[in-house]
């Protein structure tokens, strides 16, 4: 269950957590030379350690961020904006940190409110805050609309998939306790990554709230380095793949039974027609054929990947 704060605090209210909890701020970077040093000098405020994953920038994000204290680990290529969230993730277990805080580098954050963000998992009540921009009705149509459009439509997903009621399921302003960092497993690379940590955050039994939370839009978008066409895309195809990944059987077992059945249907009218005429009709036979191997193929890949899944929650309950 999600649940949610109410509007954002004025700065006033910001309540700052002295001598604990242990708190790593992670910053996923590539190429935001431009504004990495005001992000980690402004983190360094609210946390015990910044670290930044620079993931293969090609500018001085790197050199800049080490010159100011940050801890700095480097991918050699990208790997995309999941490859960084998973190596955060790694670093902070490392630093056995209390709670990880994941912030963009383009400076559409306020570090300012890292305090707020965590304060849900210092009183125990969450595992997982979201910094959410669309809690604050107001502050949500200062967005952009075909962004506001994009996360409400994906937010929309996910909460179908994964029964959650969350308004911003796209937000990069999170903070997870040290149970949510031994318990969640990533694989997407990707800017899916996101839905995938609340797919598994359910799956997991982990408690997540929203806060409130400011977006420089300006800033976002002028040095975003994302494309929101193919942000989008990569994240609905992640939400399609995690979700024929945790339901094979529904999602491609009935479409290969149909497909299946399809083809049968054909070839039976096919046997029809040259029983009676003495010819076969070409399109109705490669129409029985297609649907027949099409069926075939899905229905087997939907019991393997059944299979695998079955494997997979086996081997994790003996763990």
């Amino acid at each position: 269950m999600v649940e949610v704060e109410g509007t954002r605090a004025v700065s006033e209210d910001t309540v700052v957590f002295e001598g604990k909890p242990f708190v790593v701020v992670g910053v996923p970077a590539f190429n935001e030379e431009k504004t990495i040093a005001k992000v980690v000098v402004e983190a360094q405020k609210y946390a015990g350690k910044v670290v930044v994953c620079d993931d293969g920038s090609t500018d001085l994000t790197a050199v800049i961020a080490e010159r100011l204290g940050a801890d700095v680990v480097r991918h050699e290529r990208n790997l995309g904006y999941g490859g960084a969230i998973q190596c955060l993730f790694r670093r902070a277990k490392e630093l056995d940190a209390d709670v990880l805080v994941t912030l963009d580098a383009d400076g559409q954050h306020y570090p300012s409110e890292i305090s707020l963000i965590i304060k849900p998992i210092v009183e125990d009540k969450a595992d997982i805050v979201i910094g959410s921009r669309l809690v604050d009705e107001r502050s949500a149509y200062t967005m952009p609309w075909y962004r506001r459009a994009g996360i409400k439509f994906i937010t929309r997903l996910v909460n179908n998939t994964s029964k959650h009621r969350i308004r911003d399921a796209q937000s990069g302003f999170r903070a997870y306790n040290r149970k949510s960092l031994e318990k969640l497993i990533m694989l997407e690379n990707g800017m899916g990554v996101s839905v995938e940590i609340m797919i598994n955050a359910k799956k997991q039994g982990l408690r997540i709230r929203e806060v409130s939370a400011t977006c420089d839009y300006g800033t976002a978008v002028e040095n975003s380095t994302r494309n929101p066409i193919t942000h989008g895309a990569d994240v609905i195809m992640s939400i399609v793949k995690l979700v024929v990944e945790d339901k094979p059987l529904m999602l491609l077992g009935m479409p290969g039974i149909i497909c299946l059945i399809a083809g049968v249907v054909f070839g039976v009218w096919m046997l029809q027609i040259y029983a009676a005429e003495h010819r076969i009709v070409t399109n109705i036979a490669l129409a029985s054929i297609a649907f027949i191997l099409i069926g075939f193929f899905t229905l087997s890949t939907a019991i393997t990947l059944y299979a695998i899944s079955r494997l997979t929650k086996k081997t994790n309950n003996k763990e």
